[in-house]
């Protein structure tokens, strides 16, 4: 399993992933699900992978050949928007499952691969979107400013309550880590160490990107400070009245 968020915000983008490919009691590994596609000046475009590993790892190789090549209608470097790497990479993925999806199926799996994407080309805003196995996606709004793909449903509540796009980078950026937290406290299959990367918005530039392990001390004051936060409110919540 896996978790990867990315977060749409006024001042730019918010992007994470975790590392852990496969986990048990004597069997853990990991691998990078965050790749990054960087021209300074022009474009910064960074892809979060879930899902099947080797089908997500086609599927950027294709778009990395594809950058190599001739055919600009297939080359994210020469897009003019983020749509049009967005339509990029689900035909990477449309081409992956004609080559394996039919003997995926003849072995009992299903086709399982998402993206997200995030970034900015140069001459408009950033934007992001959620990519899905058949290569269709949907973009990130002001009502909806964030995506999540792997295991989505315990790091889901904080950005509900907490989210807004007018929000900071670096206070997103700590809301995310919580949501990692509380993902990784709830599910062995996701874990450090997580990369992430908070891109300002017309910067066109990586200039924030980390990868946090297991002993950094920021993420271990997360996991300490969250915790007896939680605690706290618990205990200054009155107890229903359970003779009423």
């Amino acid at each position: 399993m896996t978790y990867c968020v990315g977060v749409l915000l006024d001042d730019g983008v918010v992007l994470a992933s975790d590392s852990r490919t496969n986990a048990g009691v004597d069997s853990i590994a990991t691998f990078r699900k965050m790749t990054v596609f960087e021209k300074p000046g022009k474009h910064v475009l960074c892809l979060l992978s879930a899902g099947n590993l080797s089908l997500t790892q086609s599927a950027i190789s294709l778009v990395a050949e594809w950058m190599a090549g001739k055919n600009a209608q297939r080359n994210i470097g020469k897009a003019k928007t983020m749509f049009r790497v967005a339509r990029i990479v689900g035909e990477a993925l449309r081409e992956v499952y004609q080559d394996d999806g039919e003997s995926l199926k003849a072995h009992g799996n299903d086709f399982n691969a998402t993206f997200i994407l995030g970034g900015q080309i140069e001459g408009e805003r950033p934007r992001l979107f959620h990519i899905y196995a058949a290569g269709n996606f949907i973009e990130a709004t002001g009502e909806t400013p964030f995506f999540q793909i792997g295991e989505t449903k315990y790091g889901k509540p904080v950005f509900d309550r907490l989210l807004h796009q007018g929000m900071p980078l670096a206070e997103a950026a700590k809301l995310v880590l919580i949501s990692f937290d509380s993902t990784m406290r709830s599910n062995l299959s996701v874990g450090v160490p997580i990369d992430l990367l908070c891109y300002e918005t017309d910067s066109l530039k990586v200039t924030h990107q980390r990868r946090l392990g297991d002993s950094d001390g920021y993420l271990t004051g997360i996991r300490r400070q969250w915790g007896e936060g939680l605690k706290r409110v618990f205990l200054d919540i009155a107890p229903p009245d359970l003779d009423e």
